[in-house]
């Protein structure tokens, strides 16, 4: 069986939240994913249940939403999360005991099938790359300690390139759907300066999808990706997604 895995990026509620979910859901229907994998969720928005709801109203897609906020004081306004439309066997979440930072895990049931799909949003911070590769470090113990199930897929925005050490530390076994860049996509966009001349928009990978076990990547590629077409400033956020269709073996 082949399904739809993709990871997003919504940039919390900041800039233009009410304008951007619409071009959010529009291309949620374009790209119809059986998992989306959400970063960046707005606590008091609520925007991943808004997003569930509208998927279900407008769509008809039926998904069922996990979510889990942050640790200490950021959870009063961020959370991260999986919208799914296979069964739900088990939930649970790690605390890395570092900046308030979590990953969670969802086991879900495709096809007879118990496949581990675990979303994480690593530390920011250009200049502390230790912490990311400490974070690193928590959720592959965390993961090779959850070893009843050995198809895995991790994802999420790991605030780190493709040569960083902290991406480096990512065991062999993972194989990473896509190496393109993902952000940032408009800063201007969103209230920031633009950025300095000759610099691609797409200038840096943070956002991946790593899969392990049973699993076959037959095509992958970047999601929310198409700014308003009467409106080049509007984006859905400031990073595009990445999806992969994904075949069990």
């Amino acid at each position: 069986m082949t399904f739809k895995i993709a990871t997003f990026n919504l940039h919390q509620g900041f800039k233009r939240w009410d304008e951007r979910r619409e071009l959010i859901i529009e291309q949620l229907g374009t790209l119809i994913p059986d998992i989306l994998a959400l970063n960046e969720i707005s606590v008091p928005l609520q925007t991943g249940r808004w997003l569930q709801q509208v998927a279900r109203e407008r769509l008809g897609l039926q998904y069922a939403l996990i979510q889990y906020t942050k640790t200490n004081e950021p959870s009063l306004d961020e959370a991260q999360g999986l919208l799914t439309r296979f069964p739900v066997i088990e939930t649970g979440n790690l605390d890395y005991l570092s900046r308030s930072r979590i990953a969670q895990v969802t086991r879900l049931e495709i096809e007879g099938r118990q496949v581990d799909i675990y979303v994480t949003h690593l530390h920011h911070v250009p200049e502390e790359e230790g912490l990311r590769q400490y974070q690193v470090q928590r959720l592959f113990q965390w993961i090779e300690s959850r070893d009843d199930v050995s198809t895995r897929v991790v994802c999420g925005d790991f605030n780190a390139t493709p040569e960083s050490q902290s991406v480096k530390l990512i065991p062999n076994s993972f194989r990473t759907v896509q190496t393109a860049p993902t952000c940032p996509t408009s800063l201007e966009a969103l209230g920031e300066p633009p950025p300095p001349r000759g610099t691609a928009r797409l200038s840096l990978c943070y956002d991946y999808i790593w899969v392990t076990g049973d699993l076959e990547i037959c095509r992958a590629g970047l999601c929310f990706d198409q700014a308003h077409p009467n409106d080049p400033t509007l984006w859905p956020s400031d990073h595009v997604g990445v999806w992969a269709d994904l075949k069990l073996q």
